[in-house]
């Protein structure tokens, strides 16, 4: 489901208990200087990640720690981020003249402790190639590193390398609690381009026998996955970049399905396989 651009107003765009995505939620909050803001989500673990400026993050009254070292947009440097437990309050301050912040979350019942992610503990890891139009780059700031610290969140952030190309691909799903065979994920992208006039195309497939779907998302569109099939092309001449939240249903890591027809090409893509590794 293609959410579109909008002011938003510091409001939730997925919410808690969704009717496509139970498991996610996800909220931009737009600062200035000096500005507050204030949260707390009941059955619902979350993380603070700035996409640009510089805040200082409390949780139950206690100082954390101050994230963000990008000024300009995601490509500028590093993310960081700050781990909140369920339920608990947390208190955003903007240290800089602006900021734009993501709020990613997913429900969880476990109440943990809270802590900060920064630049020196992002997992970085890069696959594809230029050959096959799949180069990416993928940074984990709540991944594999931080297991047994988070509930059942994943927060990554996916790069292309170049210009154009794939990503999501080989075709995959995570909608099915299947043992060792596939793990139910609900996921939300947040969507940026560079230039900002990029744009991208999210393919949806819902079952194996029947044609899917082409969603035209934009610098700013949010996308929400259930269920199906949902490799992403970007156009040519322009970077993407997609902040990406993943909820599990009984598991924090994830095991994708990969489409039949596709899962040969786990073998021709450099890096494939690791990649999908640092996700379990």
């Amino acid at each position: 489901m293609h959410i579109k651009p909008y002011d938003n107003q510091n409001q939730p765009i997925v919410d808690v208990d969704h009717d496509r995505v139970p498991l996610n939620y996800f909220n931009i909050v737009k600062l200035k200087r000096g500005e507050v803001f204030n949260y707390s989500v009941a059955g619902y673990e979350t993380c603070v990640v700035p996409a640009t400026g510089r805040i200082s993050v409390s949780v139950e009254g206690k100082a954390i720690g101050q994230i963000g070292l990008r000024s300009e947009d995601v490509w500028d440097a590093e993310p960081e981020g700050i781990y909140v437990p369920t339920a608990m309050a947390a208190e955003i301050v903007c240290d800089s003249e602006q900021a734009e912040v993501f709020i990613a979350g997913a429900k969880c019942d476990q109440v943990l402790a809270p802590f900060a992610v920064f630049a020196d503990d992002i997992e970085t890891i890069q696959y594809g190639s230029d050959d096959t139009k799949t180069h990416r780059k993928i940074k984990h700031i709540l991944g594999m590193k931080q297991q047994g610290q988070v509930g059942l969140l994943l927060v990554s952030e996916l790069f292309t390398v170049g210009e154009g190309g794939w990503s999501g691909f080989p075709s995959h799903k995570h909608a099915d609690d299947r043992g060792d065979a596939e793990t139910r994920h609900d996921e939300t992208y947040n969507f940026r381009f560079k230039p900002s006039n990029g744009s991208a195309l999210q393919m949806l497939q819902a079952t194996d026998d029947e044609p899917g779907d082409a969603f035209h998302v934009v610098d700013g569109s949010t996308f929400i996955i259930d269920k199906g099939y949902h490799p992403c092309c970007v156009l040519p001449g322009y970077q993407m970049y997609y902040f990406t939240i993943l909820g599990g249903l009984t598991k924090r890591g994830l095991t994708p399905h990969f489409q039949a027809e596709h899962a040969g090409q786990l073998e021709t893509i450099p890096g494939m396989k690791s990649m999908w590794s640092a996700f379990k």
